[in-house]
């Protein structure tokens, strides 16, 4: 089988092209490396059953292999990748769902979305279902990510209604893990990296807003049953761990395991700044049988560690 994995460059896309090709699928990866990296995938290259094409999605897509399976993953998922390419985000989640969709009618494909826990906002219910139609500012800073997902979910839909497109939808809630940039400027890698410096980790608000923290390798396994799994056309899923912690008790930790001096510097909260956030993932466990098996402070020791050796070429 065939599947195309739209930014496969990207810290979860890159993931994604090694479980599907461990799998025994064909994988053709598209990125135009706007956030991901080459280094990513460069290990790749040299495998017969990986073909890889540096293409921006929000331009018309032409592959002429069969295709069984499409993954939309393309787009900048930092708020400072985001908030410096706003316009950008806003096209790859619609114009380039639009093109991806296209894509999986023409070739009678599988689509699954990568939705995300920002379609929430933040949210006046917890922990989250996916039935929760979420609180989201649709003209705040952050709307130029929350909404573009919540139009792609809307497009990929309506595909689903008027041409009977398989559509699944991941909502995906925050994922850390090898791949992920020094400075992508989440939480996670901010802190690690801050604190492997002795820099002071920056906290905003009090710290008390938590957030739940699923690792890359619980994450793709979710992902790769949803995509494969039969009859759950037009469904959505809540891809996430639900185990909540606040930043500060995040920060002491990260501070902890890196044997670190680094102090902690509070500054005023950021604009529409989810107080908490944290996925109900009973549909998941139930249909997919899936539930996040790495704990925080396994995955926070396998991540510290890739980021030292990250560092440690500079």
């Amino acid at each position: 089988m065939k599947v195309l994995i739209t930014g496969a460059a990207g810290f979860i896309g890159s993931h994604l092209c090694d479980r599907f090709l461990s799998e025994g699928f064909f994988v053709i990866g598209m990125d135009n490396f706007l956030t991901g990296s080459p280094d990513n995938i460069a290990h790749l290259f040299g495998n017969k059953n990986f073909k890889f094409i540096e293409y921006d999605v929000t331009r018309y897509i032409y592959i002429p292999d069969e295709i069984d399976l499409i993954l939309h993953f393309a787009c900048p998922a930092s708020p400072v990748d985001y908030l410096k390419h706003p316009i950008h985000t806003m096209k790859v989640d619609s114009l380039g769902t639009l093109h991806t969709l296209g894509l999986a009618k023409k070739k009678k494909a599988r689509y699954v979305f990568a939705s995300t826990s920002e379609v929430y906002g933040d949210p006046q219910v917890h922990p989250q279902p996916e039935d929760y139609w979420g609180n989201v500012n649709p003209v705040g800073v952050r709307s130029v990510y929350d909404e573009a997902k919540r139009f792609s979910e809307a497009m990929g839909m309506a595909y689903h209604r008027e041409h009977g497109i398989d559509v699944r939808i991941a909502r995906i809630f925050n994922t850390y893990g090898e791949r992920m940039r020094l400075n992508d400027g989440r939480v996670i890698p901010n802190f690690i990296c801050k604190a492997l410096e002795d820099e002071d980790l920056t906290v905003y608000g009090d710290g008390s807003q938590t957030r739940s923290f699923c690792y890359i390798s619980d994450l793709v396994e979710g992902i790769f049953r949803l995509s494969t799994a039969e009859g759950l056309d037009g469904q959505v899923f809540n891809l996430g761990n639900p185990d909540e912690v606040s930043v500060i008790d995040l920060a002491k930790k990260v501070i902890e395991k890196t044997g670190s001096s680094s102090g902690i510097t509070f500054l005023p909260p950021m604009d529409d700044d989810p107080k908490r956030r944290c996925p109900d993932i009973t549909k998941a466990k139930t249909v997919l049988g899936w539930y996040p098996k790495v704990s925080l402070d396994e995955g926070l020791e396998n991540t510290i560690q890739y980021f030292k050796r990250k560092l440690n070429k500079k």
